[in-house]
């Protein structure tokens, strides 16, 4: 059973940084696009970043482009978010999700995500 734990968040200041990781097992991930996804409260569910596991592919939201940079650790089976520049509008719930050969063109799409990790807290005060 493929299993997603997330870990990193926390209070920042605004302009700070933070670093999200994403720890996957339970399944070979080779074919598996790997995204990160928020939701402030009140707001719907909304892509941040994306990765192909391979790491040939990547996408971003235009809101957290020049700030966020995602990675992945194929030694550890992780996927990292690094958060700089940090503002109260990036407050939310940052989800990791994993989905099966997903093309580029998709990686926004959260219902194209199989599986979903618990969240993580992140909140960036005004």
């Amino acid at each position: 059973q493929v299993q997603l734990v997330e870990s990193g968040g926390g209070l920042v200041l605004a302009g700070g940084s933070l670093r999200l990781s994403c720890a996957a097992s339970g399944a070979t991930f080779n074919r598996y696009v790997m995204g990160w996804f928020r939701q402030a409260p009140g707001k719907e569910r909304e892509f941040v970043a994306a990765i192909r596991w391979s790491g040939d592919s990547t996408s971003s939201a235009d809101s957290v482009k020049g700030r966020f940079t995602i990675s992945r650790d194929t030694a550890k089976n992780t996927v990292n978010l690094q958060m700089n520049s940090l503002k109260p509008d990036d407050t939310a719930v940052y989800y990791c999700a994993a989905g099966f050969a997903l093309p580029l063109a998709v990686f926004h799409d959260r219902w194209r995500y199989t599986y979903w990790g618990q969240g993580t807290q992140v909140t960036v005060p005004p």
